[in-house]
């Protein structure tokens, strides 16, 4: 049986956790509960007068919760809602939030879910497996102009349009359901020393429009941003450039275009301080151990 380490091993757990500067009787939320590592160490942390509050929409992940501890709760839901939530427990304020956006190494490694190149599986790459498009949905029905947006934007392919144009020709004469189908499909336009790497931006991509990950992320923050209370933390690990260049203009300027505004004396009006100016990476003995931890980047800010 599937274990919360197996499930997902937290990264950059002690630097995340300190840099949220805990008080034992603060309000916290974790929206991206997962194996729940980051979960656990927070609430060692914890007084009893003390809430934390975590998301997931994966009923898988709901198996590693603890949900009996009075001041725990466990939220099986997207954190896009996360204003929603928190009306409906009566919070106004919190003290601190933590985003861990990495995929879990669960969805990686469970074969029947679509995320991975290495299995062949049914294309689906939902997170939550009981509602919304899959990914042979947005391969079989999306029009060209719009696959090739989707792999350039969010996987920063060069030869998206290429791609985009296989994947149409392909689904014309049989459509493309699993992953094989999908590799087949494009592994001859990717050169043999980058088809790795090219297959795993693909997939990225396709995993990000199927679940709106930049739409739920820019909603999560801005919420966050209403939520923390002055000298709150908020913390985020982010694992590639698109999610990375949104969570650095939320925390610098308040806004996810990074616009910089100031009040009629000219001075920056801006929701947060940055705790760290310099991204903190993960050590080389934890991406040793570790390889999913090899890009990510956490950020910590302060509400001022």
């Amino acid at each position: 049986m599937e274990t919360a380490e197996t499930y997902h091993v937290p990264v950059l757990l002690n630097d995340s956790i300190d840099g949220l500067a805990i008080k034992p009787e603060g309000i916290y939320v974790d929206v991206t509960f997962g194996g729940g590592g980051h979960s656990r160490e927070i609430l060692s942390r914890l007084g009893s007068g003390g809430h934390l509050y975590s998301f997931d929409q994966d009923a898988d992940a709901e198996r590693n919760a603890d949900t009996e501890r009075e001041n725990f709760t466990f939220v099986r839901s997207n954190f896009r809602y996360l204003k929603n939530w928190m009306r409906y427990y009566g919070v106004d304020q919190i003290d601190g939030l933590l985003a861990d956006l990495g995929v879990s190494s669960h969805h990686f490694d469970d074969e029947t879910r679509g995320f991975s190149f290495r299995f062949d599986a049914p294309l689906d790459m939902r997170m939550n497996k009981r509602a919304g498009q899959t990914a042979a949905d947005v391969v079989n029905k999306a029009d060209e102009r719009r696959l090739a947006d989707i792999f350039f934007l969010y996987g920063e392919l060069k030869t998206a349009r290429r791609i985009a144009a296989a994947i149409v020709k392909r689904r014309g004469s049989q459509p493309i359901v699993t992953t094989q189908d999908l590799i087949d499909t494009v592994q001859p336009l990717m050169a043999k020393d980058r088809e790795k790497k090219d297959l795993a931006r693909l997939f990225q991509a396709l995993r990000i429009e199927v679940n709106h990950e930049m739409e739920t992320l820019k909603e999560m923050l801005l919420a966050a941003t209403a939520l923390i209370r002055p000298g709150g933390r908020l913390v985020v690990i982010t694992y590639h450039s698109l999610e990375d260049r949104i969570v650095k203009n939320v925390m610098r300027s308040g806004n996810v275009e990074g616009r910089v505004s100031a009040d009629f004396y000219g001075r920056i009006e801006k929701p947060f301080s940055l705790v760290n100016s310099k991204v903190i990476t993960p050590s080389d003995e934890e991406q040793a151990a570790n390889p999913r931890s090899r890009s990510a980047k956490l950020r910590i800010a302060e509400k001022v």
